[in-house]
């Protein structure tokens, strides 16, 4: 005996069987068949053209084949695409947003998360495998990805060592679509608890426009100004969002 949570996947399977209580028709073995053909070749193309050789509602589509063993996936992910605009988006987006899609529910939820999860640990191994300050664009890439399309700010520090590879990284604050609170004393503690001897300093604007505010630049001064005496660089304050990146250190703002 099966036990539903209510979710829109699990609704998804109870239509298919819905015929035996009045419901809608099964499935016919051609639709099955159908379905499984249509599945097969959009595998086959994935494998032999790579990721070029589909389209993102396509990779979608295939992404939640796990979640919707039986049904046609496509309608799902055209209307998420539709509603969050492009598949970076749709993979970031928060899952009770996720939800609100029609046929969306836990199962699809969570595979969506799993592509998430993975591409941000093979963009976060290749930063930790070398200095960050050599691979710049790797660590911009990787917090583009990790916060750049959150609905909330969140704000982050990246810990270095004295040759600048990476001891930790934390997410130290998280706030509302337009403000979280940094605690000066805390940043600095934390760095000297971490030995490190240099830091990052990251936020998000959700918004999508990365342009510093009055008040990002001034906490990030209040930063520098506190880890100097104690031997702590700031390298740099780095604002992400849907629309790209922005870094305090380049426009000369620090």
């Amino acid at each position: 005996m099966s036990h539903s949570n209510g979710s829109g996947d699990d609704k998804a399977s109870a239509a298919e069987q819905g015929a035996l209580f009045g419901g809608a028709p099964l499935k016919t073995k051609k639709a099955v068949d159908d379905k499984a053909g249509h599945r097969g070749r959009l595998r086959e193309r994935f494998t032999n053209g790579g990721a070029d050789a589909v389209p993102d509602y396509e990779l979608l589509e295939m992404i939640l084949f796990r979640a919707f063993p039986r049904i046609d996936t496509k309608p799902i992910a055209k209307r998420l695409l539709a509603r969050f605009g492009s598949f970076a988006e749709v993979v970031s987006a928060p899952p009770d947003r996720l939800k609100e899609i029609e046929g969306v529910g836990d199962r699809a939820v969570q595979e969506l998360k799993l592509i998430k999860t993975a591409a941000e640990r093979l963009t976060r191994g290749e930063i930790k495998s070398r200095p960050a300050l050599s691979s710049w664009s790797g660590v911009l890439d990787y917090l583009r990805l990790a916060q750049g399309f959150e609905d909330r700010e969140h704000f982050r520090i990246l810990f270095l060592d004295k040759k600048n590879a990476l001891i930790a990284d934390e997410v130290q604050g998280r706030g509302t679509v337009d403000h979280t609170p940094v605690y000066v004393r805390e940043v600095v503690k934390r760095a000297l608890e971490l030995s490190a001897t240099a830091i990052i300093l990251v936020h998000n604007h959700p918004s999508g426009d990365p342009t510093p505010s009055r008040a990002d630049i001034d906490v990030t001064k209040q930063i520098i100004d506190a880890a100097k005496p104690l031997g702590v660089t700031v390298h740099d304050h780095v604002i992400v969002g849907r629309h790209g990146h922005a870094s305090l250190k380049a426009l000369r703002l620090i």
